[in-house]
């Protein structure tokens, strides 16, 4: 089966997560979408795609990419500020669902986790006490038990 892990990153947390994810599959082609967009999507049996959240759904980059993906077995990951178990993540996850649904794709794995926020972004916004503890959580994403749990989640897939 060939496989590709296509992942965009804008502070570096999706791309550790990406490469985690590339030593459990074998074989696999790993591909930062921001550097080649030119993959024959045709050319493999599954699909990774990675992303970082924006407005409770996967950054411009790997949606403009989501949209192209008909009719695969598909894996997808992102990573995002708020805490996993949080509502902004569940929201998150039936967004990207929703994406990958309508273009007759087979949901085969989706793994997501904490990760840092852009500090571009935090300089912008407001922040109360309660938001600024949340970015100092998020700040310390992804870690090791991250890492783990992503290669735990795409291991023997194929």
């Amino acid at each position: 089966m060939k496989s590709i892990i296509l992942y965009s990153s804008n502070t570096g947390n999706t791309k550790k997560i990406a490469e985690a994810i590339h030593t459990t599959i074998p074989n696999s082609v790993l591909v930062n979408i921001k550097d080649n967009n030119e993959v024959n999507l045709e050319d493999y049996d599954f699909i990774v795609v990675g992303g970082w959240i924006d407005r409770a759904t996967l950054d411009t980059t790997s949606l403009t990419l989501v949209k192209n993906i008909k009719n695969k077995k598909i894996g997808y990951f992102f990573t995002l500020g708020a805490s996993p178990d949080s509502e902004h993540a569940k929201n998150c996850v039936d967004n990207i669902d929703k994406l990958f649904l309508e273009n007759n794709n087979s949901i085969v794995k989706r793994y997501f986790c904490q990760g840092a926020i852009d500090p571009k972004l935090t300089a912008i916004m407001s922040s109360s006490p309660e938001r600024k503890k949340r970015w100092e959580i998020a700040a310390s994403h992804p870690d090791e038990n991250d890492l783990f749990m992503a290669i735990q989640t795409f291991s023997n897939l194929i």
